[in-house]
């Protein structure tokens, strides 16, 4: 399983209707779309800032995220976005591998 960032800013529609459900139902909701992928919620937190909802979760695979961030962004209400979170052990392994670059200008 890989593991996702989602985060989520809402729409008016869709902070009137977490107005209307409540926090709770919204988290129950998020949890069942992603078991019924094969995923795993790990939490769910609302916050103040540049996003109103991070949603860290264990899906199946990218193209599982891909699905479920583009599912939720039709139906409106939220603009949401997806990230792939890495392990140090995942960072370790992307840093020994050699890439030939060369930089602008250089």
């Amino acid at each position: 399983m890989a593991r996702f960032l989602f985060t989520a800013t809402y729409t008016v529609e869709g902070i009137n209707g977490l107005m209307k459900e409540g926090g709770t139902r919204r988290a129950e909701v998020i949890q069942a779309l992603v078991e019924n992928t094969g995923g795993r919620m790990e939490s769910l937190h609302f916050a103040l800032g540049t996003h109103d909802a991070y949603v860290i979760c264990d899906l199946p695979d990218q193209q599982t995220a891909v699905a479920l961030a583009a599912t939720i962004r039709a139906a409106g209400g939220l603009d949401t976005r997806v990230n792939p979170l890495l392990t140090p052990a995942d960072m370790d392994e992307a840093l020994r591998m050699r890439m030939a670059y060369r930089p602008p200008g250089a």
